[in-house]
């Protein structure tokens, strides 16, 4: 189904191969409805993605055609992943970017977890 302003849900974008297991990932973390692995090009310390299971481009496409179960489901395992990666106390940051003016890589919606020592101011100033 296309999404406004992002178009189809393209199979062949590297999340969608990686949840097929036709790229190798280093896994942290896996549900019914999601998955986490290490960043290939780490921007902290601990860098981990957290994807949904489902062809999903956007949060708005994820939030809106998503069953309850699939959503509630991801949103557990970042807390999963954070807390397994003991980033609770220390503290951690979570980025999503959704569409081109947001540098969106991957046209699979997915979060950045970023840990491991202090991060800085969220944006350039």
């Amino acid at each position: 189904m296309p999404v406004k302003g992002l178009g189809e849900y393209d199979p062949t974008n590297i999340f969608a191969r990686i949840l097929r297991s036709e790229i190798p990932s280093r896994r942290v973390f896996e549900n019914e409805h999601a998955i986490a692995f290490h960043d290939i090009n780490p921007q902290a310390a601990i860098h981990v993605l957290v994807i949904p299971k489902g062809a999903y481009i956007s949060l708005a496409d994820f939030t809106t055609q998503a069953s309850d179960a699939e959503i509630t489901g991801f949103f557990k395992a970042v807390g999963a992943v954070a807390k397994q990666l003991d980033l609770e106390t220390p503290g951690y940051r979570i980025l999503a970017n959704m569409g081109e003016h947001a540098g969106q890589e991957v046209p699979h919606f997915h979060v950045h977890l970023f840990g491991g020592h202090p991060l800085g101011p969220m944006l350039a100033r």
